[in-house]
């Protein structure tokens, strides 16, 4: 049952990677699986999410429930319509493709068989979507997940079990995923596969789990198999079956996890800040994950399609900020002056409302704030609205006061950043 690694050896298996956005769950074996997954996702809370969501199977068939917020708005709603089955699979969601709102939160289901959950980003969703359309499948959120649940229901509607649906339907994804499927047709087995986005598997007595990262599972078990890319497993509670794409089934041997669940939140290594360093260039790839188009190479920013008609007369940029965002605004001036010949100028949050500046329409202010709730900024912000200036944020937390405010926001998908020290907010920034 494998041997035992040091925190520090970790980072010789790539597990740095484990830092990727959004966060899974999934359970099967003998005890009530909503209070699992609830219990996994809250280990999670420290990724950042707009939403959550559970499904479960027991005797009745397949059931959802998802909420947008915090997770105790899931953990209230769970309360009043208890989930009885002890299989099911849970998520907390950052919004990638489409707001965050109960309909584009996670599991999503085709029809009442197939649910799905799914971290990473479909290259390809648009041309999937089509062709699901014209087939008759009705499409009901705005995400890319939800082709998947489609994909894998056709495979099944057309005799196929339920790792065979998804080993066909993930051979039509473009893109990186690690997706967990349940389906009231095997209303004992999940089947989990993983391309370019980490996904770890929890070995226990009877019941065997699934998680996006360790602190999850370490309540449970310490036994753990990661998958590797072009890889898929199927999991009952009491065997794990590892198959490559390609279907060919294979073994490995479990790693037993030494961490302490603190331990567990740094990742192995030392201190957050050394863990946060390390997490840059995966922080980086979430933020620039679908908005650069593979096909075209151009850039895809549809957070500003409402903002667009009041951009094509602006003449000068205003970036405000504070801290290390006022850094971050620094580098965004050399950039946007070299790129767009604008006049850029960078002005400290907590000076600007002071010097009466200058402000009207043909000025695009853009705030700059990891928190979203900078007070200073947000200040600054009034100001710009009051001179009728628009507005454009860039930050880190989903429907904060300076996301609600702004007249457009790119977020930054960097995770919550736990040390003081600012690393991977500055260079998402």
């Amino acid at each position: 049952m494998g041997r035992r690694l040091q925190a520090a050896q970790w980072a010789r298996y790539g597990l740095q990677e484990l830092a990727a956005m959004c966060g899974i769950v999934g359970y099967v074996g003998a005890r009530r699986a909503d209070r699992i997954l609830l219990s996994g996702l809250r280990k999670l809370e420290y990724r950042g999410y707009d939403s959550a969501g559970i499904a479960t199977i027991d005797e009745d068939g397949l059931h959802l429930s998802r909420e947008v917020g915090k997770l105790d708005n899931l953990e209230n709603e769970l309360c009043e319509n208890q989930h009885q089955g002890t299989i099911g699979i849970g998520h907390t969601r950052w919004a990638t493709h489409g707001r965050p709102s109960q309909m584009n939160a996670h599991p999503h289901r085709a029809g009442d068989e197939v649910a799905v959950i799914h971290n990473g980003i479909i290259e390809n969703y648009v041309e999937l979507r089509e062709e699901l359309a014209a087939a008759g499948h009705e499409l009901l959120s705005e995400t890319d997940t939800e082709v998947i649940s489609h994909l894998i229901h056709r495979e099944i509607q057309a005799g196929s079990d339920l790792a065979e649906a998804t080993r066909v339907a993930i051979r039509r994804l473009r893109g990186s995923f690690a997706i967990v499927v349940l389906s009231a047709a095997e209303p004992r087995r999940l089947v989990v596969a993983k391309n370019a986005t980490p996904v770890v598997l929890g070995l226990g007595d009877g019941e065997n789990f699934i998680a996006s990262d360790i602190p999850a599972l370490l309540d449970y078990t310490r036994d753990v198999v990661f998958l590797e890319d072009g890889e898929l497993a199927e999991i009952t509670a009491d065997r794990v079956t590892l198959r490559s794409f390609d279907g060919k089934e294979f073994e490995r041997a479990p790693r037993r996890i030494a961490w302490d669940p603190v331990t567990a939140q740094r990742g192995g290594y030392k201190h957050f800040l050394l863990k946060e360093i390390h997490e840059q260039p995966q922080a980086l790839i979430d933020t620039m994950r679908g908005r650069i188009s593979q096909d075209t190479g151009t850039v895809v920013l549809p957070e500003l399609d409402g903002l667009w008609p009041r951009l094509q007369g602006i003449k000068r940029l205003c970036v405000v900020a504070c801290g290390t965002a006022w850094h971050a605004g620094l580098v965004g001036k050399f950039i946007c002056e070299r790129v767009s010949r604008l006049p850029t100028d960078v002005d400290y949050g907590s000076e600007f409302r002071y010097r009466d500046p200058i402000l009207n329409g043909d000025t695009l202010m853009v705030v700059v704030s990891q928190s979203g709730e900078t007070a200073d900024t947000l200040a600054a912000l009034e100001v710009a609205r009051e001179c009728g200036s628009p507005v454009l944020a860039i930050c880190n937390v989903v429907d904060s006061s300076i996301a609600r405010k702004a007249d457009a926001v790119l977020y930054t998908h960097a995770g919550p950043e736990i040390s003081v020290a600012s690393t991977k907010a500055f260079t998402t920034q």
